[in-house]
This record gives C-alpha cells, structure tokens and sequence, in this order.
C-alpha cells in the first residue's frame, strides 16, 4: 500500500510517499481502507518537526481518514466490514499515522458513521469538535447570544460560523477579501467586518448597537489581541485558541482592568485539554456527527487533491487562501 512518511522534518518536499506492507489488524483493531483524507495545522506541524505532540521518525503526518472498514480483528464487535467510519489521531496513544491507503486502529477508537454522510465531508468534522468545544464547552459566564469570529473563512472559522448559527447565535466574521466576504456569509455569517480597511471593535459595536458581543473567537492572538476586549458586552469572554501571530505586547490584566463596566473573562484553550477525557472528547465528535447526519452543517471543502498530491497539498494549506478544508483522495 502507499504511505506518506517524514524522515527528516521540513518543507512540503519532506513528504515522502512509499509502499508499506498493509498493516494487518490484531486483537481488538479494525483495518479502514481509507477514502477521504483530512489536512490540516497539526500535519504540517509534524512535517516540520516542532509538534508539541510530535511522533517519533520517521513520521506519518496524517490526522484524519475516512473510509470503510475492511477487516476485523480478533475479538471486535459493532463493527461490520464496508461500514463508513472515522479515524482521529486525537483518539489514538500518539498523534499522526492517517496518511495511508489502509489504517490498522483500535475498535474504541474508531467512531461509525452513518450510512448517509459523505465521507469527503466526514474527514472535515475534526475542525467542528474543536468549534463544538470553544462554543459550548468553554463554561462562558452567560451563553453568549452573539459572537465575533476572527478568520471566519478559515477551516476552523467556517465550522464555528456554522455552528454558532445552529446555536442561533449573531455571528459576525473578520475577513480579508471579498471573495473570503461572500463565502463567511454563505456559511451564516450575519455580519463580515474586513479587517485590513476596518476597524474591528469600532465596527462590531456598530454592528450589535453598542452592546458588543457575547464571545470573541480568535486563533491569531499576537500585539491586537488585547483590544478585542473592547469588542465585547457585559460578561463577555475573550477565547484565544492559538497564537499564531504570537503573544500580546500589552499587559494583560491591565487591559483588562480597563473594561471593568463589562467584568471581562480572557480563556486559553488548547483541544489538548482532552488528551485524557476520552468520553468528552468522543461526545464531542458525537455531537458534530449528528449533526452532519441531519444535514445541519455543511462542511465546505476548498480542495480535494490526490495521496500523491501531499506536497501539494501541504503547500496550498501553508498559502492560506483556501476557503474551508483541504482534503485528499486515495
């Protein structure tokens, strides 16, 4: 079978892809004969070398399959071969392994699908049980009635328009085109502010008649962070769920005693924090498959690319101009 593997971290070009022998599945395992290939932050951070959760060398990067089962190993029950499911590397003891045309895992790790959900749209559901978490898991002091997305067009920001709507929250997106513009809305958004020309806090007040929003979700973080606090209502909760742009300068409990007419939160969220509460990791993604089975989400796919693709792939996703996720195909 084809595998990708990293011998030596680095750029796109470190994606290998060679034949392996199909795994065989033991005890307890199902083997996947993988359809659907998810690509994402995590895989390019195990490509470069500098996951916190990095996997020994030579590495698979892959996170996320879809397919069928295919085999059975000794002792498994609940599972039928050609039944449509989904693989997680957040469900197994080290991260990566996807990448392959056959995947080898534990039957409790496994999550079945229904038979009605496309498995192209299946493999993007990792983005929503992050969204799931940041929305309804974060303990916020009153649920938030409106929300303020930052990056509303991106892989994760698509999942959270889409699903804060279900939530029938006001959903206003941050963006920078117009095509990102038109996308944000078609997803939900209610709003889009276009942050390189606008002035977001100025703008989302505007928006909400002075009352500010509820949540304000950000993944960029870094020197403008801390003025989103002034973007938001009483009891409202400013998220970083990473950093991309780095930490802010400002001191942060000073800039938050600046908004003391509105009792300001500020929480740090990591998925990691699920690492080891598998029951509240997997009703999470319960959660977003029922969801996708309704048909109440739509998981926008931007890209879908070939395994002997994966360099390119990579290379697309580190552009940052794909709208919704990137996937591939076997």
């Amino acid at each position: 079978m084809r595998a990708v593997l990293v011998r030596q971290p680095g750029g796109p070009d470190a994606l290998d892809l060679v034949e392996l022998p199909v795994p065989v599945p033991g005890p307890g395992q199902v083997q996947i004969r993988a359809e659907a290939f998810g690509v994402g932050q995590p895989d390019v951070l195990i490509r470069r070398g500098v996951y916190k959760w990095m996997p020994p060398l030579p590495a698979n990067p892959g996170n996320d399959v879809a397919g069928r089962i295919a085999a059975l190993g000794p002792g498994v029950e609940g599972f039928a071969i050609g039944q449509k499911v989904l693989l997680s590397a957040r469900d197994l003891s080290q991260r990566g392994g996807c990448y392959a045309d056959y995947v080898v895992a534990p039957a409790d790790a496994v999550h079945a699908l229904p038979d009605n959900v496309d498995l192209q749209a299946a493999v993007c559901l990792s983005n929503y049980q992050v969204a799931y978490a940041l929305l309804h898991e974060c303990n916020h002091p009153r649920a938030p009635k409106s929300v303020l997305v930052i990056g509303a067009a991106g892989g994760v920001g698509t999942a959270l328009v889409q699903l804060a709507k279900l939530a029938q929250m006001n959903v206003i997106g941050t963006v920078s085109t117009q095509e990102k513009a038109e996308f944000a809305r078609s997803n939900g958004a209610d709003h889009v502010i276009f942050y390189r020309s606008e002035d977001v806090v100025a703008r989302t007040r505007e928006l909400t008649n002075g009352e500010g929003v509820g949540l304000v979700l950000d993944h960029v973080c870094g020197p403008e962070f801390t003025a989103y606090l002034g973007a938001l209502g009483k009891w409202g909760t400013l998220l970083s769920y990473n950093a991309f742009a780095g930490l802010p300068e400002e001191n942060l409990m000073g800039a938050m005693r600046n908004h003391l007419d509105i009792c300001p939160a500020v929480r740090c969220f990591s998925f990691h924090i699920y690492d080891h509460d598998r029951d509240g990791r997997r009703a999470l993604m319960r959660s977003v498959i029922d969801a996708l089975g309704r048909n109440a989400i739509r998981p926008a796919i931007s890209a879908v690319l070939k395994l002997d693709e994966v360099r390119q792939a990579h290379t697309l996703l580190e552009q940052g101009s794909a709208l919704g996720k990137i996937i591939m195909t076997p």
